[in-house]
């Protein structure tokens, strides 16, 4: 984990590079999104961040994420139901999701290159810009018991 002012160091380099000026409101969200592993919504973000900006708003929090996601800092994790979670690695993995309670967890990983040649293949004429893969199913807390999975 980086030290805040790495943090800092690496929020500001970012911004500076897409045209964005540091806050302290972006750097608190930034460093919340840094420090944890878990996959976070907005408004967990602002509950989290507020502990130490009282004053920051909902709408600011909302703002910063999607200002961190443009700059290539976060990632915005999106679902069908129109919900959507914030992840601040940035690096290349995939995800687990829990269909009961709806934790996101981090698992290690990508596609070689030869798979996604192939499925590049398959699309045709689709042009693939990127992936994302995503597994479904219970998280340890949340596995049905075996008796709950088999039907009568």
């Amino acid at each position: 984990m980086l030290s805040k002012s790495a943090t800092d160091v690496r929020l500001r380099k970012a911004l500076g590079a897409n045209g964005q000026r540091f806050t302290e409101q972006r750097g608190a969200v930034f460093r919340y999104l840094a420090q944890t592993d878990v996959h976070p919504t907005a408004e967990e973000v602002f509950l989290a961040v507020r502990q130490r900006l009282p004053a920051i708003s909902l709408g600011t929090v909302y703002k910063s994420l999607e200002t961190l996601v443009g700059c290539g800092l976060a990632v915005k994790l999106t679902y069908g139901d129109h919900s959507a979670r914030y992840d601040g690695r940035t690096d290349p993995h995939h995800h687990a999701r829990c269909v009961s309670c709806e934790k996101v967890l981090d698992l290690p990983g990508e596609l070689l290159t030869g798979e996604i040649d192939s499925l590049r293949e398959t699309a045709g004429t689709f042009t693939v810009t990127g992936y994302r893969l995503e597994l479904s199913g219970y998280c340890p807390e949340c596995v049905p018991t075996k008796d709950l999975l088999v039907t009568a």
